[in-house]
């Protein structure tokens, strides 16, 4: 089912900014055991969002009451909330007022094999780089090209997930995920202040990690960093973790800094306070 501006649709305007531009952003929210995971934090970072991109932001409420609408029968789904700046005719200059569309979506849980977080996954490095852009960093934007073309990279299927680096390569992220490592019991993740997703599940890593007592370091990382760490992982909101078992070459294991936070991210999974019942 879609939803656009509350009501059944199956298409968008041509003249939506979004489709033009690439104007807008998005979340994409798990639905687990019918409850919204991360709900909360998911439309705080949808409403920081729309304010560095000066859209007038939605109603939180009115989200929720829609999102609920679409997942009303089921236990397990994926939600999609687009917002874009809406119409606004030819040319890059945003109108002057703006009428913001809306449109959310619902899908099916997606099956993923749960030997990826048992086991590890394959990993490789993409050659399609992130650019350097200080005022849409950590937002998570329309306009995801460079994710598209570094994705197409590759097809064997035993390769899951990409590592991409910025124009200066310095590791940022996966394609579709963020990115973790350990070295000597230190957690790193990349810094994320000149390009890249900053996802919800990073932060959640993150305040878990600490809470585990487990040193964590945000900082500039290149390849040669990571062929030294003794754990890698990437996660997002519907991953949860899938730890690298193989990047390009090299071998890893999952280690005890990872299974630590697998676990203690489990919990918050089905304790956080930012859940929302379906």
């Amino acid at each position: 089912m879609f939803l656009l501006n509350g009501k059944a649709a199956d298409s968008i305007g041509l003249e939506d900014r979004g489709l033009m531009y690439g104007d807008g952003l998005f979340e994409t929210i798990a639905v687990r055991n019918r409850q919204f995971e991360f709900w909360h934090r998911h439309i705080q970072r949808l409403l920081d969002g729309c304010r560095r991109l000066n859209i007038p932001l939605p109603d939180p409420e009115v989200l929720l009451i829609e999102a609920r609408s679409l997942v009303e029968n089921c236990t397990n789904a994926v939600v999609k909330i687009v917002i874009t700046r809406g119409s606004g005719g030819r040319g890059y200059r945003p109108p002057e007022q703006s009428h913001p569309n809306r449109f959310l979506t619902a899908y099916d849980w997606p099956d993923y094999p749960p030997e990826r977080q048992t086991q590890g996954i394959v990993a490789t490095y993409c050659r399609n780089t992130i650019g350097i852009n200080r005022m849409l960093a950590g937002i998570k934007h329309l306009s995801r090209l460079e994710h598209v073309m570094a994705r197409s990279e590759w097809h064997d299927e035993a390769i899951i997930e990409g590592l991409m680096l910025d124009s200066t390569g310095h590791v940022i992220e996966g394609t579709m995920s963020n990115f973790f490592f350990v070295k000597q019991g230190q957690l790193c993740t990349p810094d994320l202040s000149t390009c890249g997703v900053a996802g919800i599940m990073r932060d959640v890593i993150q305040l878990r990690a600490q809470r585990l007592q487990i040193p964590v370091k945000v900082g500039r990382f290149i390849t040669a960093d990571i062929d030294i760490a003794d754990e890698l992982f990437f996660t997002n909101s519907l991953i949860g973790i899938w730890p690298v078992r193989q990047l390009e070459h090299k071998c890893y294991k999952i280690g005890p800094v990872t299974q630590a936070i697998m676990s203690s991210v489990q919990s918050t999974r089905l304790n956080d306070e930012s859940h929302e019942a379906v």
